[in-house]
C-alpha cells in the first residue's frame, strides 16, 4: 500500500508501516526528527492528501486549538484574543474537515479529547497507550473510514505520578512538563510506538491477506 502519514515529524507511525514493507511517507511543513528524511515530505499535507497517490492516510492535525484543555483560552478577559483564538479554531476544524474528505479509500485521523467531536463528529474509538504496551494514560481519539476498530494489543498498569500537594499525573505527562515548550510539544504530540505498530499490523491486514491470494 502507499501510505501517507499526515502532520507528523516524528515519523514514529510512518516507520511502522514501512516495517510491514508498505510505502510509507510522513508528511509535516517541519522537518522530520525520525531520521529518515528520504520517508519525509515536507509541506502541504493537504495537497499531498489530494494527490491521489495514497491507499490510506493515517492524520494527526495539530491539536493547538482544539483540545479541550485549552477551551478556557477561548474565553480570556482580552475579547481581540478571544477572536483571534475562536479565529484559529474555526481554521483548524477546517483543516481536519478537508483531511476528512480526501480522496484517499482509507483514512484515520488522530486528535486528543477535543472539539472535533462537538463541532464535526464523535470518535469512532477511543484509545489508550496502556492498552497498547505503555503503562501511560492518554485518551487519543480515532476517526474512520474505511477502517477496522483498533484491537488492543497488551494491557499494562498505568504509572503515575502524585505530587506534594497530591496531584495525580500520567508519569509521561509529568516527564516531559520539564522540557522546554517547543520540545514538550513534539513529546506529547508524538504517537506511542504501541499504537503506532498496531495502526499498521492492523489496518493493513486485510490488504496483505488478499495480496497472498494473488
Amino acid at each position: 500500500m502507499k501510505v501517507l502519514i499526515a502532520c507528523e515529524e516524528s515519523q514514529s507511525v510512518c516507520k511502522a508501516f514501512r516495517s510491514r514493507g508498505h510505502e510509507a511517507y510522513s508528511c509535516d511543513i517541519q522537518e522530520c526528527s525520525g531520521g529518515r528524511p528520504e520517508w519525509h515530505i515536507q509541506g502541504d499535507a493537504i495537497k499531498e492528501a489530494y494527490s491521489g497517490k495514497y491507499d490510506l492516510m493515517v492524520a494527526h492535525p495539530p491539536c493547538t486549538y482544539l483540545c479541550c484543555s485549552g477551551i478556557r483560552w477561548l474565553y480570556n478577559k482580552d475579547k481581540s484574543r478571544n477572536e483571534d483564538r475562536w479565529a484559529s479554531m474555526q481554521k483548524a476544524l477546517d483543516f481536519v474537515q478537508a483531511l476528512m474528505e480526501a480522496p484517499i479509500d482509507k483514512i484515520a485521523i488522530e486528535n486528543p479529547i477535543s472539539v472535533i467531536s462537538s463541532k464535526i463528529r464523535k470518535p469512532d474509538q477511543i484509545i489508550q497507550p496502556h492498552h497498547y504496551g505503555h503503562p501511560h494514560k492518554k485518551s487519543t481519539c480515532l476517526w474512520l473510514k474505511n477502517l477496522p476498530l483498533l484491537i488492543p494489543t497488551k494491557h499494562m498498569d498505568v504509572e503515575y505520578k502524585i505530587t506534594s500537594t497530591g496531584k495525580k499525573f500520567s508519569q509521561w505527562y509529568w516527564d516531559t512538563s520539564i522540557l522546554p515548550v517547543a520540545e514538550r510539544s513534539k513529546a506529547r504530540s508524538k504517537t506511542f510506538d504501541g499504537i503506532a505498530q498496531a495502526m499498521a499490523d492492523q489496518w493493513t491486514r486485510k490488504y496483505e491477506q488478499q495480496q497472498e491470494l494473488l
